[in-house]
């Protein structure tokens, strides 16, 4: 065996195959975080979070307090009825600020009992459909993955947000 042979071999005798080439991917948009407050006549607000921000208690606090303006503008009558609250177990929904702000605001709120197998009316209703839509898009900027969330959300009737 010549020295280049064995330069070809590895240790099964079996030659080695050239390592394979990188394929460029067409880069897509990062993951875009949407709050989303409806009831069943329909959206409310929709929030999306800054890249460089996370939600805790004090950025929901803020949406909190955004909601109840858009509900005394929207919906009028219906804000006296009162306003509940169907909230999972993320800290920021659980911190006693939040708590407290809930009540300050007039707003009732359902806990969502620890280690539950149930999930929330958005977890099986209105993400999955959002993103069975933007499946297999590939998007340039988060602003682009927002105007075709705000397209699909927009698209929706009215008896879509009843449940």
């Amino acid at each position: 065996m010549t020295r280049r042979q064995s330069k070809n071999q590895c240790s099964g005798g079996i030659a080695a195959h050239p390592a394979p080439k990188n394929i460029r991917m067409q880069k897509s948009a990062g993951k875009v975080l949407a709050s989303i407050f409806s009831d069943q006549d329909g959206i409310l607000l929709i929030d999306y979070l800054p890249n460089d921000q996370t939600i805790n208690a004090e950025y929901y606090l803020s949406l909190l307090a955004q909601l109840k303006d858009i509900l005394k503008e929207k919906r009028r009558g219906k804000f006296n009825k009162g306003v509940f609250f169907s909230h999972d177990n993320a800290p920021a929904h659980q911190a006693l600020a939040t708590q407290k702000k809930l009540a300050y605001l007039g707003f009732q709120y359902l806990e969502h009992p620890p280690y539950s197998p149930d999930l929330a009316p958005s977890d099986y209703h209105l993400f999955p459909g959002l993103k069975k839509q933007l499946k297999g898009s590939h998007f340039s900027s988060d602003a682009e993955v927002i105007v075709a969330a705000k397209t699909w959300l927009d698209g929706q009737l009215s008896d879509f947000f009843f449940f």
